[in-house]
Order: structure tokens, then C-alpha cells, then sequence
């Protein structure tokens, strides 16, 4: 996106949220308005995808906090004063003001009207100087939130922006937050330069089940109390779809991390590991067969004492 659309659209009425918003009150307010106006939830409604590429556009700019900082500059000059009144006996014009800044002083408007106003604000926030060859178009921002699937596999993703619809693969693993350049995706060059990129900031949606750490997945896994204290094998789901089997070891107690090779994440770097971690689920209710037999056993066991290097810790 161009410095020059950034004095005409207000990314924070877009969001619904103040100027003053906090960077979690825009994500809250970014992810809300995607989700009700996504394109698959509203198939056909040509508003409600433009909005919803709007939504896009606004988030991916305010949620950066250095493109905040200089869209909040650009929308406080565009915002009234006198320095920039339309002209007359109130002031300097819109036009003497910049030629003022640019062009050595009054009186060289028609060096700022000839360069033209992007060029302008290109030497303010970084174009350095009017130039006159091939210029590389300026970079978009946008942000999409995908499925924790679509992000741990690396799928291909379409997604719609300002400048038309772009296809990517996500890397295998993506973090949420996390910033991906697309070449040549983002605005048209100018005097045949090449096109600008798109910035795309990713937000992964939580699983139910998995979560990412580094290439490796991890899960939680409950086990019944007699599984943990006599040993069992039990099957433990994949992210592909399919089961495992997992020796969760006589003795074990909750908190344990058991660990299957190669099925975790699978980068070009190699297949991370299935990280498991034992939870022994406790039954709310137990029937008096149940009640009685763990009595025995309690009774069985009575000279084991599961605290008693905690009493001895605390009282170092």
C-alpha cells in the first residue's frame, strides 16, 4: 500500500476501535470482524468480501507497530492546521508548504506539481530524493488467519488483498504472528520498476489437541489410574489422521513426557518428534466394588508415602 492511500482510509474506524486502541483490542476486534465477514461464511456477498479485504489491509498495517507509527504521522499531517489549509489569506497552501520542505523554499510549486505527491512522501519516509527512473513498487501489508492443520503442514493458502488474490505456501510450522514476504505481490512499480511485496502476517488458530514446539507436536495424553501404575500400551492420535502405539511404563506419573520419533512436525530440515504427556485421570465417581478394591489397595500399600521428600525439601 502506497503512503498516498493512507491519508484517505481510516484503519481504525475500519476496526471499529479508537486511535488509542491497544495492540490486543485490535487483534480482538481484527479477529471477530474476520471471522463474520469471511468469504466462506458469506458465499456470494460481494460487501462482505470487500469489507473483509479491508479488514485485512487495516490489520496488517496497525498491528505492525513501526507501520502504525508512521500511518498515525502520515494521518496527523493529512489531519488539518494551518500548515495545511487549502490556501488563502490563512495560510500556506497545501502545495508551498511541501515545496517549502523539499524544494529550498517558496515560490517551487512547480517542481512539487511536476514530481508529483508520491514521490514526495517517498522522500520523507525513505524514497530518498526525486527520482525519475524505474522505481520498485511500494510493499502491501495484509494478515490472514489460518488453521492450526494449514499452518503445522504447510499448506497452500488463496487469500484476497488489495491488490487481487494471492496463493502462498505456508512454511511448514508457521508460528502465529509470525511475517512472511511474498515477492513481487504487492504494489506496481513505476517508470518499469519491479513490483513491491506483500507482508503477510500469519495468526494460527489453537487445535483442540496439538500444539507446536519448534518442529516438534505436542499432546496430552490421560491414562487411567491402573494404566499408569501397572503399565499399558494405549494409542495415541497423529495429526495425519492416523493412531500410534505408546509403552506408557509401570510407575508412571502424571507430568511424564513420553516421546515418538519422526512423527511430529515435518520441515525440509527433518521430521520433528510426537511429544506425549502423561495425565492421569482420576474418575469422579467410583462404584463401591471400585471404592472397596481401592482400599485394598490402599491398605496394600499403606508404607508408601508419596510426600515425604516434599516435607523434606520445605524444610530446607
Amino acid at each position: 500500500m502506497s503512503s498516498q492511500d493512507w491519508f484517505t482510509k481510516d484503519f481504525y474506524s475500519t476496526l471499529g476501535v479508537s486511535k488509542d486502541a491497544s495492540a490486543d483490542e485490535v487483534k480482538k476486534s481484527y479477529r471477530r470482524l474476520a471471522r463474520d465477514l469471511h468469504p466462506d461464511r458469506n458465499p456470494g456477498d460481494a460487501a462482505a468480501e470487500q469489507r473483509f479485504k479491508e479488514v485485512g489491509e487495516a490489520y496488517g498495517v496497525l498491528s505492525d507497530a513501526e507501520q502504525r507509527k508512521q500511518y498515525d504521522a502520515i494521518r496527523a499531517m493529512g489531519g488539518g492546521g494551518p500548515r495545511f489549509q487549502a490556501g488563502g489569506a490563512g495560510g500556506a497552501g497545501f502545495e508551498d508548504v511541501f515545496s517549502s520542505m523539499f524544494s529550498g523554499g517558496p515560490g517551487s510549486g512547480q517542481q512539487y506539481r511536476a514530481q508529483g505527491f508520491e514521490d514526495v512522501l517517498a522522500n520523507m519516509f525513505g524514497g530518498g530524493g526525486f527520482q525519475r527512473g524505474p522505481q520498485k513498487g511500494a510493499d502491501v501489508a495484509a494478515a490472514t488467519e489460518v488453521t492450526f492443520r494449514q499452518a503445522a503442514l504447510g499448506d497452500t493458502i488463496s487469500l484476497r488483498t488489495s491488490t487481487g488474490t494471492v496463493k502462498t505456501r505456508l512454511p511448514v510450522g508457521v508460528a502465529s504472528g509470525k511475517k512472511i514476504r511474498i515477492a513481487g505481490k504487492g504494489r506496481a512499480g513505476m517508470n518499469g520498476g519491479p513490483a513491491g511485496d506483500l507482508i503477510l502476517t500469519v495468526h494460527v488458530a489453537k487445535h483442540p489437541v496439538f500444539t507446536m514446539d519448534g518442529k516438534n507436536l505436542r499432546i496430552s495424553l490421560p491414562v487411567t489410574f491402573d494404566e499408569a501404575a501397572l503399565g499399558a500400551t494405549v494409542e495415541v492420535p497423529t495429526l495425519e489422521g492416523d493412531r500410534v502405539k505408546v509403552k506408557v511404563p509401570e510407575g508412571t506419573t502424571s507430568g511424564t513426557t513420553l516421546r515418538v520419533k519422526g512423527r511430529g512436525l515435518q520441515p525440509k530440515s527433518g521430521p520433528g518428534d510426537l511429544l506425549v504427556t502423561v495425565q492421569v485421570d482420576v474418575p469422579k465417581k467410583l462404584t463401591r466394588k471400585a471404592k472397596e478394591a481401592l482400599q485394598a489397595f490402599a491398605l496394600a500399600s499403606a508404607k508408601h508415602e508419596p510426600r515425604s521428600r516434599l516435607y523434606d525439601d520445605a524444610a530446607k
